[in-house]
């Protein structure tokens, strides 16, 4: 009889098995040992389709016609070179070439050397499944960690940190391309006196309704994170200051037109600094920071709730 499965969720999930031979020699036994009462079996020979194949099941069960070096590099098709998980495999073997099947085995594939058991090979195939969810479940708490770790905790856009990561990674990815990249600095106006009117709860709340604005407001390869504070970051790639000033005047209408469920009469406005590379005064990430930051305390001092340029930036095509 055979063991159930136990102790692990994949028991609950339906699973389906692409069993690869040639001959289907290896089939009635395969069959035997995992049933329709427990998979459910596709049938295919080698071939180019495969790796395509296997993808639309959860394992695949892989008997080497009489070419091993073939059924090796079968086995390398079906491993993704990108680091993802694919479909785990289980190679049913006979005892040789033994060196090969150890080759098999350090590629990641469960093998299983003739003579085998049908309990043994429903053995193998749970504990393939068993590991293959496990790095299924891993690679997803790793992905929210990351997701976690490059995101403010209370707009949801990116952070300080992960800006000046991609700040930098823009930057020496448009200078070796000579390509451009443009950044918008903003600043809330007058956002002290909402807190002090409404409360810092309800100051949070407007700070989430304007990262959102400002992420509906960008493309997809454009990055808004929180700066700081009330102050927030768009890294624009390959975008020339023209480009870069019809973003920020789009930003800032947008702001102005928002209608805030904490009050509908209440205004929010933003002072926003913009500058770009390529320019002769902008030679680093940092002094690309630098001149946003200063022409955004421009912008402040020129009378908030608007757009100012570095003053070394000329308004006018880019390369003039």
């Amino acid at each position: 009889m055979k063991a159930p499965f136990c102790g692990d969720t994949v028991n609950s999930r339906p699973f389906t098995l692409l069993v690869v031979d040639d001959s289907q020699s290896t089939l009635p036994r395969v069959a035997r040992a995992l049933g329709p009462e427990d998979f459910a079996l596709r049938i295919t020979a080698h071939g180019p389709e495969v790796p395509r194949l296997a993808r639309e099941v959860s394992l695949v069960v892989l008997c080497p016609g009489e070419d091993a070096t073939a059924s090796l590099a079968l086995l390398e098709r079906l491993t993704p070179g990108d680091g993802a998980l694919g479909t785990p495999v289980v190679l049913l073997a006979p005892p040789e070439p033994r060196d090969t099947w150890v080759e098999a085995l350090r590629r990641g594939a469960e093998v299983v050397l003739d003579p085998w058991t049908p309990e043994e090979l429903l053995a193998r195939v749970h504990r393939a499944l068993v590991v293959h969810a496990r790095l299924e479940a891993l690679a997803t708490q790793v992905g929210e960690l990351q997701r976690l770790s490059s995101t403010d905790g209370l707009t949801g856009v990116h952070n300080h940190r992960h800006f000046q990561e991609r700040l930098r990674e823009e930057f020496r990815r448009a200078q070796r391309y000579d390509d451009a990249l443009s950044l918008i600095l903003l600043d809330l106006d007058y956002f002290k006196e909402i807190n002090d009117k409404y409360g810092h709860s309800a100051g949070d709340g407007v700070l989430r309704e304007v990262a959102a604005a400002l992420t509906r407001g960008v493309r997809e390869t454009d990055l808004v994170a929180r700066y700081g504070g009330e102050e927030f970051a768009v890294l624009l790639p390959r975008t020339h200051f023209t480009g870069a000033l019809t973003v920020a005047e789009r930003v800032r209408r947008e702001l102005r037109a928002l209608r805030l469920e904490l009050d509908a009469s209440l205004q929010v406005t933003a002072s926003l600094g913009v500058s770009s590379f390529p320019h002769r005064t902008v030679l680093s990430p940092e002094q690309l920071l630098l001149t946003a930051d200063e022409a955004l305390y421009q912008a402040k001092r020129d009378g908030r709730d608007r757009i100012c340029l570095h003053p070394q930036l000329p308004i006018g095509p880019p390369g003039t």
